[in-house]
C-alpha cells in the first residue's frame, strides 16, 4: 500500500468508527468488541503509516 492508500483507509476505518459509536449509542451492539478491534486496526495503519514516511 502506499502513502496516500493509507492515510485514505486510516480515515475511512475512523469514519467507520465514529458511525459505529453512534450506533451503539443509539441501539446497542451485540458484540463490542468490534470498537477495540477497529482501534487496533487504526493504531497499526498509523504504525506502518509513520514506518513508511520516515523510510522516505
Amino acid at each position: 500500500m502506499s502513502v496516500a492508500d493509507l492515510r485514505d483507509r486510516i480515515e475511512i476505518e475512523k469514519s467507520n468508527l465514529d458511525q459505529m459509536k453512534i450506533n451503539h449509542a443509539i441501539s446497542p451492539l451485540e458484540d463490542t468488541s468490534k470498537f477495540q478491534k477497529t482501534r487496533r486496526d487504526i493504531a497499526l495503519m498509523i504504525t506502518i503509516l509513520a514506518e513508511k514516511e520516515k523510510q522516505n
